[in-house]
Order: structure tokens, then C-alpha cells, then sequence
């Protein structure tokens, strides 16, 4: 794993990427710093990691595109594969590197507090928690283009689908708002959330079986807790969903200058269920 991480860092820094990756963000928080905190006074250097998130919906496409899809496109990961090393050593040593780079920028951001303090007011608690919240809010963004990387041996594919879904992500609240909130309409949603999870613990374990038991197991629980009580489902979809927005868990920090724990839970826990399902997908190609 250790020889892993070295070789994808080096490549990083090595090529063009990684040097890109830290300029570009580097840069556009640096704007933004110049603009809010040091011509217009705001003590909160989290307004200018607020306003700089979109750059990431480009740069993390970028940073993870090979990650997973440029080895399967040069063959190079028939010899991870038969390496002495877990698959999932491998997806976390490729993932740590990608944090490593991430982290770059994210350390030289963290001068721009102190910046702040020497010249006037800062409040150094509330920016480092909020930039706290920016690496780990790119972490689940990483986490996300590594998997879809590994879905694909086409690095353009799989830029433009992590930007997808980045974008998706980006947007969540929005389309949250479109979700039906009769108790009807949250109960079908919910059994096609069932279906496709079925579908995706089918495609996992290569056996209908599996999903077909989490199929019964979630419908029969879905429709006999609506007849027993309907009135439960209103509003129940657009609720559920609603806690998986990743822009509010980090307004909490930027905007609200709150500690939210249940927000660093959230990162992490998505990030983890990414990189699960990231070595799912390599693990059975590993044996196909």
C-alpha cells in the first residue's frame, strides 16, 4: 500500500495534475481572500472558502479522472491486481494520494486566517473549522470521481460523469425541492430507491438472490407501514433526502460559524460508502 501511495503522489507532482490542481484552487481562493477579507473587511475567511467551492466541481474531475480508468485503459491494473496487496489497499492508497495533493492547497489556505488576525478582527475558531469542513467536503468529492473512475477505462467519461455528479450534489437542494410530498408519492419513491438497490446489491454479489431478499424485505416493510399508518409518509422523501445535502452541512460552518458534527458524520460516512463501492466494482472485476 505504502509503495502504491508513493508512486500515485510522485505521479501527481511528477506530471502536470497535481501542480494544476493546487494553482487553480490556490488561485481562485486566493480572489476571493483578496476581495471579501482584505478590500471589503469581512473577518470571516470562510465567506471566501463559501465562494470558491464551485472550482472544485472542475478541478476534482481533473484530479480523479485516471485515478481508476487509466489503468484499466493501459492494462497497467492487471499488475495491481495480481500485486501482493488488497484491493482495498489499493483503492485507499490511490485515495490518499488524491487527499494528499487536496491537501496542499487546503494548508496554504490556512495562512489566510493568521493573515486576517494580524491585520484586524478574526475569528480563527470559525475559519479553521470551516476549512476543516472544505477538505473534507473534497474528500467526499475525491472519494465520488474515484469511484466512478473505476466504472470506466475512459478518462473523458469518467471527468464528465464525476462532474455530473458533482454538479448533482452541488444542486441537491433544488432538486430535493421537486420530490413529491403526498404520503403516495413518498412510498413509490421509496420502493424505487428499493428496486435500484436491489439491482445494485445483484450487480455486487453477481446473485439475484441477495437482492431479491433486500427487494421483498424493503417493500414488505414500506407497504405495511403505510397501511398501518400513512399520515407517516407525508413529506417523508424530500425530509429523507433532504439530510444528504452536503452545501447545508457546510453552511453550518461558513455561514452559521457552528461546529456541526452531524455534518463531519456526513462527509465522512458518504466518503466511506464511495470507496466501499469503489472496491466492490474492482473486486469483481478482480475475479472476472
Amino acid at each position: 500500500m505504502k509503495a502504491i501511495y508513493k508512486r500515485e503522489v510522485c505521479a501527481y507532482f511528477h506530471a502536470m495534475t497535481g501542480w494544476v490542481f493546487t494553482a487553480v484552487v490556490t488561485a481562485f481562493t486566493g480572489i476571493y481572500f483578496l476581495s471579501y477579507n482584505l478590500s471589503y473587511g469581512d473577518p470571516y475567511f470562510s465567506t471566501a472558502l463559501n465562494a470558491s467551492l464551485f472550482v472544485m466541481l472542475v478541478m476534482v474531475p481533473i484530479l480523479t479522472m485516471h485515478s481508476m480508468a487509466d489503468e484499466r485503459r493501459s492494462r497497467t491494473d492487471q499488475l495491481l491486481l495480481t500485486a501482493p496487496v488488497s484491493v482495498g489497499a489499493m483503492v485507499w492508497a490511490k485515495y490518499l494520494a488524491m487527499l494528499t495533493v487536496l491537501a496542499v492547497p487546503t494548508a496554504i489556505a490556512a495562512l489566510c486566517p493568521l493573515i486576517i488576525r494580524l491585520n484586524g478582527t478574526a475569528f480563527l475558531a470559525a475559519d479553521y473549522g470551516t476549512l476543516l469542513a472544505f477538505f473534507l467536503l473534497g474528500a467526499v468529492q475525491i472519494a465520488v470521481g474515484e469511484f466512478i473512475s473505476s466504472l470506466t477505462e475512459s478518462q473523458s467519461i469518467a471527468a464528465v460523469g464525476t462532474f455530473a455528479a458533482l454538479l448533482c450534489l452541488f444542486l441537491w437542494e433544488g432538486l430535493v425541492s421537486f420530490l413529491p410530498v403526498t404520503a403516495m408519492g413518498s412510498l413509490v419513491g421509496l420502493l424505487v430507491i428499493a428496486l435500484f438497490l436491489s439491482l445494485g446489491v445483484t450487480a455486487l454479489t453477481g446473485s439475484w438472490k441477495p437482492g431479491a431478499a433486500v427487494l421483498a424485505v424493503s417493500w414488505g416493510a414500506a407497504i405495511g407501514v403505510y397501511v398501518w399508518d400513512a399520515d407517516r409518509f407525508a413529506g417523508l422523501l424530500p425530509d429523507l433526502f433532504g439530510r444528504f445535502s452536503l452545501l447545508a452541512a457546510f453552511d453550518s460552518f461558513a455561514v452559521d460559524h457552528v461546529f456541526d458534527l452531524t455534518g463531519v458524520v456526513l462527509y465522512v460516512t458518504l466518503a466511506l460508502l464511495a470507496l466501499f463501492l469503489t472496491v466492490q466494482v474492482v473486486q469483481k472485476r478482480r475475479w472476472s
